[in-house]
């Protein structure tokens, strides 16, 4: 979500140290989705099969059996910016046009974070300069710019026109960092200021489409999005905390809820059971978490939270070897992600530890496509990342284990008919 949280990342999946020297060593090579529907369709047929091969090998010795696969779009890269809930979101919103028939489509991200930059400067002045203007933000944030500007196909809107092929937003926020804290300063917002702003923007992401031809028909930015049929009502945030009352609406306390949008709150069981109903009924879903743990290992394409203080569930050869081993060694055995451990059963008081001990964050948004089970029988969701395809051998995907997701999330969004029917009931939904 943020630009430091993203080098530490790149850390972790190039074993790269020490960590004061991760920004001279990143590395990216660009992905490219300017295809014609031929080249389009062949990158998404490639795309799940990396992602959900039956018998698909994950590290060394991961050997995960597909549950259930919903459709998705190709792994794209956010890069060099802190706009994974932009793809997160995007990501999720066309599988929606899968699933509701629409088609194959590949909708601008940048066009979204460029309403968002605005809507932040807006409220960062009217806060005496004390608003959140940082590149992260969470699902709600793509809602309410595509009830502002509507939205546009990658072709039309590519937001890059800089010297790039990959998206960079470091220099600009910088710039746009310096305007804000003039105007702040100036108490008052002059034309100039408004010129600087819009010209900051068309220099590094482009000029805004007023209308454009897709497929040999004219649009609009909001009549283009008029005719996918998504209504942005339809989508609802969940959360999953002790400290506000269950079935209720509350202020997420994550420094990317700038907007302080309400989530509704569910018992831990029913957060995760409407995460299962959605996918086994045809829905994906957006996730917002904490990736910052050790267990999270793009790398090896696999999130786990292994249990390593209790050894009775471990085989007879693991139990003797695990009980001459410190807790710390016993880690160090299982990071080297040679093969599934038994996993951390997470009460809600565990998880709601982690978030008051600032141990679970709010780190980065991705898209949960299916769920598999590796050989024990452990569950895990099949998480499409917006990381580009190189960065691992599983096609840009990776599985979270189901005690990864239930100690990790901060919040799911889905679509409000993927809650179950008892669960919508007791949110008067």
């Amino acid at each position: 979500k943020n630009s430091h949280l993203l080098e530490e990342f790149f850390q972790s999946w190039s074993n790269l140290t020490p960590k004061n020297n991760i920004t001279s060593k990143i590395r990216e090579r660009a992905i490219s989705y300017v295809y014609d529907i031929d080249v389009y369709m062949k990158s998404l047929i490639l795309s799940c099969m990396l992602a959900f091969s039956a018998s698909a090998t994950f590290g060394q010795g991961y050997q995960f059996t597909e549950v259930v696969t919903v459709p998705a779009t190709p792994v794209k890269n956010q890069a060099a910016t802190g706009t994974c809930w932009c793809f997160a979101t995007t990501s999720f919103m066309e599988s929606e046009l899968l699933r509701m028939g629409k088609g194959t489509y590949d909708l601008s991200e940048m066009f979204i974070v460029r309403q968002k930059y605005m809507n932040q400067l807006q409220d960062n002045y009217l806060r005496r300069g004390d608003g959140n203007i940082g590149q992260g933000s969470l699902s709600h944030t793509f809602m309410n710019a595509y009830r502002q500007v509507g939205i546009v196909p990658e072709e039309v809107y590519t937001g890059i026109n800089y010297d790039s092929e990959k998206h960079n937003h470091s220099e600009m926020v910088r710039y746009m960092h310096s305007i804000a804290d003039v105007a702040v300063k100036a108490k008052q917002r002059s034309p100039e200021y408004d010129k600087l702003i819009a010209n900051l923007f068309d220099t590094y992401l482009g000029k805004l489409p007023e209308k454009f031809t897709y497929k040999g028909k004219e649009y609009t930015p909001k009549s283009f999005a008029e005719s996918l049929g998504l209504n942005m009502d339809d989508y609802i945030e969940l959360t999953s905390f002790t400290h506000h009352p269950y079935y209720v609406k509350f202020d997420v306390e994550v420094p990317d809820n700038w907007e302080h949008s309400l989530m509704y709150n569910l018992p831990l069981d029913e957060m995760m059971q409407t995460v299962d109903y959605a996918l086994n009924n045809g829905y994906t879903v957006c996730w917002d978490g904490d990736v910052s743990e050790k267990g999270f290992s793009f790398t090896n394409g696999v999130a786990i939270n292994p249990e390593v203080k209790k050894v009775e569930d471990l085989s007879n050869t693991d139990r003797a070897r695990f009980e001459k081993l410190g807790e710390k060694e016993r880690l160090e055995e299982v990071f080297k992600f040679e093969r599934p451990y038994p996993e951390i059963n997470v009460a809600p008081e565990v998880r709601q530890a982690g978030f008051e001990s600032f141990v679970t964050t709010d780190d980065h948004l991705m898209h949960l496509t299916g769920i598999a089970k590796d050989q024990n029988g452990t569950k895990y969701y099949i998480t499409k990342n917006s990381w580009g395809t190189d960065r691992n051998k599983f096609g840009g995907y990776l599985n979270m284990s189901e005690s990864f997701v239930r100690a990790k999330t901060i919040y799911v969004m889905v679509h409000k008919d993927a809650i179950p029917k008892a669960i919508k009931g007791k949110l008067h939904l």
